[in-house]
């Protein structure tokens, strides 16, 4: 059985935080799709991506292993201001799915108070004030019950390596990181 991911998108994520995980979750044969609040989605960096389906067309009783929030200051205040993307992750969450939130895109489960007050959490500099209420941490990755964050776009592979070795196996994450000759 494969496993299967989504990935939000809206206009202002940050590339690199949406395309790793997309790339190396595919590498280790997961089932990603990519969902975006709209048909062409104009990234930070102004990178396009067509996603795969729009974000409106996605169907709360489709489960997904795990829901990847990238970031961007602009992407993740548009992903946050989407009431379809929070009824999803909530219910998402309640099944028992895992939530990859990367970058500033933390601060949507903070918003959405899914992520418990005092959990542990990797976020982009930029937003740690906004997470006073949370051990904030510099490390790359941090896994807290099903909740996996990440600091940044540089962080973005060892987020991705994390989520595999997590949901498929430490192999796995091992082969692919040998594949693509990454040496972090």
């Amino acid at each position: 059985m494969s496993r299967t991911a989504l990935i939000t998108i809206a206009q202002g994520t940050e590339e690199i935080e949406a395309i790793a995980p997309a790339d190396l979750l595919r590498r280790a044969n997961f089932n990603v799709k990519i969902a975006g609040e709209n048909e062409i989605i104009t990234c930070s960096r102004g990178v396009k991506i067509i996603p795969d389906l729009l974000i409106e067309q996605l169907n709360s009783d489709v489960e997904f292993d795990i829901i990847i929030l990238p970031g961007g200051r602009t992407g993740t205040l548009n992903l946050l201001n989407n009431e379809k993307l929070e009824k999803l992750l909530r219910k998402h969450y309640e099944r028992g799915g895992w939530i990859g939130a990367i970058c500033a895109a933390p601060t949507i489960l903070t918003q959405h108070k899914l992520l418990p007050k005092g959990s542990p959490v990797a976020a982009h500099p930029s937003v740690r004030e906004m997470l006073v209420e949370y051990n904030y941490s510099q490390s790359a990755v941090v896994v807290h019950e099903r909740f996996i964050t990440s600091r940044g776009a540089g962080t973005s592979i060892d987020f991705a390596l994390k989520i595999i070795e997590l949901l498929l196996s430490k192999d796995t994450a091992e082969q692919i990181k040998k594949d693509i000759t990454y040496d972090n």
